[in-house]
Formats: structure tokens, C-alpha cells, sequence
């Protein structure tokens, strides 16, 4: 995961993605300098990708468009979820909705089913099904963990237009990475140069 976000951005993880999957997945589509967006999880085969590099999957697992657009799905409420906290407002219900909907999903014991030729019995769902709604709850339940625990004073969006990463905050340190706190410094440098000169 790590490897494939720095060749393909140039910013390493954020801080807490390590600590927090549900930080590192909500920075998977990350917005660039010139209106350029990078989706780590914008193909089945990245999105595959992205949860074996979490451990979240095995590496043929072999997902589907379905599969990915609901972990692209699950990742927008959990971005939604991060900036109400952040911005202390009310969250979108939909957003709590759906992170409990993905942490309950994930069936305990197999299933019944009913077939008009055989009967009932019992089954599991599809394996690649199965995986995806394991890693989904997996991420679900790190975001609420990290919503509810000290460190949701902590999270912080990043500071440097136009990055929408999420981090958590290390001291005064607003940006997501060394280069998103450079462009900063330089927007502010030269903002005042530019009053200067008005003046």
C-alpha cells in the first residue's frame, strides 16, 4: 500500500494511517495540485490491491466492480463522518447509517437457504462476498474506534490547498506530508509579499 501511494503520489501515508485503516482508506483518493485526483481504489484490481496491502484480503481475491464500488462507497461516508468531526457539526445520518450497516453485516454463523428441489440448508456466502464484508466491517469498526477515542481530538484535515487528506495532528503540524506543508509555507510567503507590494 505504502509503496504503491508514493509512487503514484509522491506523499507518504499520512499521520495515523498505520495506527487507524479507516484514516488510511479515507486518503485513498487524494486531490493534487492542477485539479489532478489520484483513486487508489479506483479499479478492482487497485482496490484489490489496496486490501492486501492492508492485510484486509488475500492476494486472489480477485475483486469484482461491485466489490470495489462499495468500498469506494464505504470510504465517502467515512471521509463524510471525518470532516463533520473535524468541523464539529452534526454528522449525516446516512454516513453513521452506513458505517453500522458494514459492521453488522458480516454474518456469524452460514446461513439458511431455501431451494424448492432440495429444501433448506445452510451455506456461506460467496468467499470474495465473504472477504469484502469482513474488510468493510474491519474498517467500519477502526473508524468508529478512532470517532469515539482520544484521538478523534486529534483528527485534523490537511492544511495545504488542495489536499483533502485526513491526518492526525503531531503537535502544531497541520499538513498531511513535508511537501503539502512546503506548498503552505509558500502560499503564505508569497500572500505577504504580494500585501507588501499593495501597500
Amino acid at each position: 500500500m505504502t509503496e504503491s501511494l508514493v509512487e503514484r503520489t509522491g506523499l507518504p501515508p499520512a499521520q495515523g494511517e498505520e495506527e487507524h485503516l479507516a484514516l488510511a482508506l479515507a486518503n485513498t483518493a487524494i486531490a493534487l495540485p492542477g485539479e489532478q485526483v489520484v483513486d487508489l481504489l479506483g479499479t478492482p484490481a487497485q482496490a484489490n490491491d489496496w486490501l492486501v496491502g492492508c492485510g484486509l484480503a488475500p492476494a486472489d481475491a480477485d475483486l469484482q466492480e461491485m466489490c470495489a464500488a462499495q468500498l469506494r462507497s464505504l470510504r465517502e461516508q467515512i471521509r463524510s463522518l471525518f470532516a463533520s468531526r473535524v468541523a464539529e457539526v452534526p454528522a449525516l445520518p446516512a454516513a453513521v447509517a452506513a458505517v453500522n450497516d458494514a459492521m453488522t453485516r458480516v454474518p456469524v454463523a452460514p446461513l439458511l437457504q431455501w431451494d424448492d428441489k432440495t429444501g433448506p440448508y445452510r451455506t456461506q456466502p460467496h468467499p470474495t462476498t465473504a472477504i469484502v464484508e469482513h474488510a468493510l466491517a474491519t474498517l467500519a469498526a477502526d473508524a468508529a474506534d478512532l470517532l469515539t477515542s482520544a484521538d478523534a481530538e486529534r483528527l485534523t484535515a490537511c492544511g495545504s490547498t488542495p489536499c483533502n487528506r485526513f491526518l492526525l495532528r503531531q503537535g502544531r503540524r497541520h499538513w498531511c506530508s513535508v511537501r503539502c506543508g512546503d506548498r503552505a509555507r509558500a502560499a503564505r510567503a508569497y500572500a505577504r509579499r504580494g500585501r507588501a507590494g499593495a501597500q
